[in-house]
This record gives C-alpha cells, sequence and structure tokens, in this order.
C-alpha cells in the first residue's frame, strides 16, 4: 500500500508541478491549447497566474510527503490535493458541453479520476504506520 500511496503523490506532484510552472510563465498558451479551458470564463492573466502559483505550492506538499511517506504527511497532502480537486471537478462536471461530447467524456473522466486516485490514495494512509 505504501508502493501505492507514493506513487499517487509523486504522479498528481508532476501533474501539479507541469500546470504549475506552465501557468506561472505562459498562462495564455495554456489556454490557448488545452481543450476544454475556453468553454468556462474568459481568459484572466492574473488568475492563470495565481493557479499556477499555488499549483507550485500544492507541488511542493505533494513531492515531500512522496519522499518523506510518513501517514500525517502523505495524508495531509492527499487532503490538501482533495480541497482543490472535489470543487474543481463539480465545477467541470456541471460544466460540459453538450456539442463536444467527445472532449466532454475525457474532462469528465480526467477530473473524476484527480478524485478518486487520491481518495483511494487517503484510504491506503490508513494502513501506514
Amino acid at each position: 500500500m505504501r508502493a501505492y500511496v507514493r506513487a499517487v503523490l509523486i504522479a498528481f506532484a508532476a501533474l501539479q508541478l507541469v500546470l504549475g510552472v506552465w501557468l506561472t510563465l505562459v498562462p495564455r498558451t495554456f489556454y490557448d491549447h488545452v481543450p476544454t479551458v475556453d468553454w468556462d470564463p474568459p481568459y484572466a492573466e492574473h488568475a492563470f497566474r495565481d493557479f499556477g502559483a499555488a499549483s507550485l505550492g500544492l507541488a511542493i506538499v505533494l513531492i515531500a510527503a512522496a519522499v518523506r511517506l510518513d501517514r500525517f504527511l502523505a495524508t495531509l497532502a492527499l487532503v490538501a490535493y482533495l480541497a482543490f480537486s472535489v470543487p474543481h471537478t463539480v465545477f467541470h462536471l456541471g460544466h460540459l458541453e453538450p456539442d463536444h461530447v467527445g472532449w466532454s467524456i475525457v474532462l469528465a473522466l480526467s477530473v473524476g479520476l484527480m478524485v478518486v486516485l487520491p481518495l483511494t490514495a487517503l484510504a491506503g494512509t490508513r494502513r501506514m504506520t
């Protein structure tokens, strides 16, 4: 179970690190090139850069938890990630585009995994010592 928890922490740390760097340095390219992003409110550089910086902070916590892999830090990092991913998922599931069925399915599955995988890892932390 420790290996699974570590793998989930590393996977989401990598995702947050990539997003954080991308959104902090060149936020407009994220808006322009990631499918489904332009379905929501118009581009706002400030909001995208702030999201990027917050993603970098979350990546640091996830990396620390993966490296140290103790129960408290892993639980804290996963709960912090879920504090982001649950409302993010709820928002996106409520804003799918009926004219883009394929991308809506991809988006729903992607954001769903952003909740399910950390939840299963969080359950796994209960078995860690």
